[in-house]
């Protein structure tokens, strides 16, 4: 069998080898901070990563976290959030105390007339009649005060509403890939922690890391609008197929994920065979020649959550498994094996040859 000689040969073993040359934990939001460095998609981390220097703490990485990957310090955002919704309430209650003391103010002015009434007969140019063109003035004052109570509320209400929704998009952004809609990798990587929750005791379930084989040959040769048409339909089939229970999500470029809540290996095997009988079986026409380049051959990297110690290594061994099959010809499905974690004990099918883009 032949075997992946440069470990450098994908993002995710890359980022497994400098993760342990510069010392870093092995902790998803690590994982996913030095992956988000290697891909090189947002130049500014990239520059402030490597102004870390070669040993990075886990301070400064948490500091770079929360400015590129906030979901993994969820804490920071909702202390800034709440302190917005504390200084609105109070704001509020400023306006309860403003009321307060103005119906006090009123009450008074109206006692006061009422004693008035009492011992007075005499309406005109008397005390009495002052007392009522006051209350009169008192009464003017607080319809014009009510009315300002209540626009204020319902700015302040409206504006506590603004707040929530755009908590709510951006908490829902974060979490979709823009293009296919699925999951994205980082409600990949929140999911998988969930896992291991309890690292003595991990949810049985697989990971499959999924890449379209040629998808850079493609993009390249048929232009970007024909290459989405591609991802878009991976990602129609892996939504079908994960149904409600499993997570299908898009990491990067042609790479797609399933986290699917079973451990049973011939189950596993049969969903990831369904996918890929799914994809071959549709035809795909190219924006130039109007002709079907081909069926679509598409290459997964499976790993167990029992064959792995933490949610790092889940992950990183189901892309070692992937780089097995790309290394093997493609069109191919590797199953990380369960003893030593060697390549030795990894377990490889392949369909016979079915034609594709190379053919």
């Amino acid at each position: 069998m032949q075997q992946v000689k440069n470990p450098a040969s994908s993002i995710a073993l890359r980022v497994a080898t400098a993760m342990h040359q510069m010392g870093i934990d092995g902790l998803p939001r690590n994982y996913e901070l030095v992956y988000e460095a290697y891909a090189g998609s947002n130049p500014e981390l990239v520059r402030e990563f490597i102004a870390l220097g070669k040993l990075k703490s886990q301070e400064a990485l948490d500091e770079l976290g929360r400015k590129y990957l906030p979901h993994h310090h969820e804490d920071g955002l909702l202390s800034r959030q709440s302190g917005q919704v504390r200084a609105e309430m109070s704001n509020f209650i400023n306006l309860l105390n403003e009321e307060k003391i103005s119906l006090t103010d009123y009450g008074r002015v109206i006692g006061n007339a009422s004693k008035t009434i009492l011992t007075e007969a005499d309406l005109e140019g008397t005390p009495l009649g002052q007392s009522i063109k006051a209350l009169k003035a008192a009464t003017e004052r607080r319809a014009h005060q009510n009315s300002n109570v209540v626009r204020a509320v319902v700015d302040k209400t409206a504006s506590l509403a603004d707040m929530q929704r755009e908590a709510d998009e951006a908490e829902a952004a974060k979490f979709v890939d823009p293009l296919t809609r699925l999951a994205s990798r980082r409600a990949f990587n929140k999911a998988v922690a969930k896992i291991y929750a309890n690292p003595d005791m991990p949810v049985l379930c697989g990971v499959a890391v999924g890449e379209i084989d040629d998808f850079a040959r493609i993009q390249e040769q048929m232009g970007p609008a024909v290459a989405e048409r591609f991802l878009m339909q991976v990602a129609k089939v892996l939504e079908a197929v994960s149904g409600g229970g499993d997570l299908a999500c898009r990491f990067d470029a042609g790479r797609f994920g399933l986290l699917l809540y079973t451990s049973d290996e011939d189950e596993v095997s049969r969903v990831i065979e369904l996918v890929r009988a799914k994809l071959k079986a549709t035809a795909f026409v190219g924006s130039s020649s109007g002709r079907a380049p081909g069926q679509m051959a598409m290459s997964f990297g499976v790993c167990f959550s029992e064959q792995a110690p933490n949610a790092f290594d889940f992950t990183n061994f189901a892309e070692k498994a992937l780089s097995t099959s790309k290394a093997n010809g493609g069109d191919t499905v590797t199953i990380y094996g369960a003893n030593d974690y060697a390549s030795k004990d990894w377990l490889i099918y392949k369909n016979k040859p079915v034609g594709g883009f190379g053919a």
